[in-house]
C-alpha cells in the first residue's frame, strides 16, 4: 500500500498515550515517537506514563510531550486517550493490555504480544469481547522489500514455492550485553523476549506473509553460551534463553522450510540471508541482522537460465511519503493501517488475532524442541 492509501483522509486525528519512554534509548523514543511525528495530521501524541511520574516527567520534558501521566491508570483512564501504546518490555504487557480494553481504549502493542501464547489468546478474547481494535507491533511485515517480495511471489518471479531456508544472526544472545538495566531480562527465558521470539518471531512473521503457513515443524532450542558478561557493570549473569534456534518443517503449500538463528552478531555485518526456491527461478532477500523488523533489506533474484543474481528493486511507490529511516518507517505503516481499520473496519494492521497465530507457530517450535517430535502449530492450545 502506498502511503496516500494509507493516511486518513477525513482530518480525524486518534490520540495516543506512550507507556514506557525513555529518551534516546528505549524502542518508543527511536520509532514510535517519529513514526506518529510523520503521520501527525493522522495522530496526536496526548503524554507518556513511566514508572513513575518523575521519570515520565523526564521524557515528556526531553521529547516535547504535552503531558506525564502519574502513572499507566492514569493515562488509560484519561478520557482524552483514543489509543494505548504498549512499548515496555514483555513481562508487563498483559497487565497493562488488559487494563486498558477494559477502559475500552485500542491497543498497539509491542511483540511479542504476551509472554507465551495463553497470554496473547487472553488478550484476543478481550479485544474481541470488548470492541476494541489490538494491534501489534509486527512491522517487519509491512517492510518495503517485504510486501514488494510478497507481490514478486505472488505474480510468480520464482514460479512454484519447492523450498525455503533462513539463516541469521540475532544481534543479542551472544554473551555479551551493553547495558543491564535495558538487556539483561532478555537472557532469562521465562520472561518470554528470546532469540526465539524476537528476532526469530519477527522474521517469521513476514515469513508467513509471503510464503504461507507452517503446517509443521520439529525443532532444536539450544543455550550454547550459559552466561553473558555485562559492559556496563562488569559482571557476568547466568543464561537461560536459547542462543541457537534450529527449526526444519513444511508450509502448508508443501515446500519444506529450514531456519537457523544464531545469538550474536554477524562478524562481517551479513546477517540475514533468506533464499526461496522455485520451478522457475530464486530470491534472496539479506540483510545486516537477523533483526528483518529493524534493519534494511535487499533483494535479489534470478530466473530462467540467469547465472547471476541481480538486485531487485523495490518500486519507489512503496517508500514515498515514508520516514527514511527503517525503525520509524516501518512503524509508521503499522499505525497508518491502523488508523485505516479504526475508520474503514478494515483489517489491514497486524491484528491480536495474527499474534495469536504467530505466538502458535512459536509454542509448536518449543513443544517439538521439548519432545523431540513433529508438531502441527494449528492443534496447539
Amino acid at each position: 500500500m502506498r502511503a496516500d492509501e494509507l493516511r486518513d483522509k477525513t482530518g480525524q486525528r486518534f490520540k495516543v498515550g506512550i507507556v514506557g519512554l525513555q529518551p534516546g534509548r528505549s524502542w518508543a523514543a527511536r520509532a514510535h515517537i517519529p513514526a506518529l511525528r510523520a503521520l501527525s495530521g493522522t495522530f496526536e501524541i496526548v503524554g507518556v506514563a513511566n514508572t513513575s511520574k518523575t521519570s515520565a516527567e523526564k521524557a515528556a520534558a526531553e521529547t516535547g510531550l504535552p503531558r506525564a501521566f502519574a502513572d499507566v491508570a492514569e493515562l488509560i483512564a484519561a478520557p482524552q486517550v483514543d489509543i494505548v501504546a504498549v512499548t515496555v518490555k514483555v513481562p508487563p504487557h498483559l497487565g497493562i493490555v488488559k487494563a486498558a480494553i477494559g477502559a475500552g481504549k485500542h491497543v498497539y502493542c509491542e511483540w511479542p504480544l504476551g509472554n507465551g501464547l495463553a497470554e496473547a489468546e487472553e488478550m484476543a478474547a478481550l479485544a474481541r469481547a470488548k470492541g476494541v481494535l489490538g494491534v501489534v507491533g509486527t512491522q517487519a511485515r509491512v517492510a518495503p522489500e517485504i510486501e514488494y517480495l510478497r507481490h514478486l511471489i505472488a505474480d510468480g518471479f520464482v514460479g512454484e514455492v519447492l523450498s525455503t531456508t533462513l539463516v541469521a544472526h540475532g544481534g543479542g544472545w551472544g554473551g555479551l550485553i551493553p547495558d543491564k538495566k535495558v538487556y539483561a531480562y532478555l537472557l532469562d527465558r521465562a520472561n518470554g523476549a528470546t532469540l526465539l521470539t524476537i528476532p526469530v518471531g519477527h522474521t517469521l512473521a513476514a515469513l508467513r506473509d509471503v510464503l504461507g503457513e507452517v503446517a509443521e515443524v520439529s525443532a532444536v532450542l539450544s543455550t550454547r553460551r550459559t552466561s553473558a558478561r555485562v559492559a556496563d557493570t562488569g559482571e557476568t549473569l547466568p543464561v537461560s534463553a536459547p542462543d541457537q534456534v534450529l527449526v526444519s518443517g513444511t508450509l502448508a503449500s508443501g515446500a519444506p522450510l529450514s531456519i537457523h538463528y544464531r545469538g550474536g552478531a554477524a562478524r562481517d555485518g551479513d546477517g540475514l540471508l533468506w533464499e526461496i526456491n522455485g520451478t522457475e527461478g530464486d530470491i534472496r532477500v539479506s540483510g545486516p541482522s537477523g533483526h528483518a523488523q529493524m534493519v534494511q533489506l535487499s533483494l535479489k533474484g534470478a530466473r530462467g537460465e540467469e547465472k547471476v543474481f541481480r538486485p531487485l528493486e523495490v518500486p519507489a511507490s512503496y517508500r514515498a511519503g515514508w520516514p527514511e529511516d527503517v525503525e520509524p518507517g516501518n512503524v509508521a505503516r503499522v499505525y497508518a493501517r491502523m488508523a485505516l481499520d479504526l475508520r474503514d473496519g478494515t483489517r489491514t494492521a497486524p491484528s491480536f488475532e495474527d499474534a495469536v497465530a504467530l505466538h502458535r507457530v512459536i509454542a509448536a517450535i518449543e513443544k517439538a524442541a521439548e519432545s523431540g517430535s513433529c508438531v502441527t502449530p494449528s492443534v496447539i492450545q
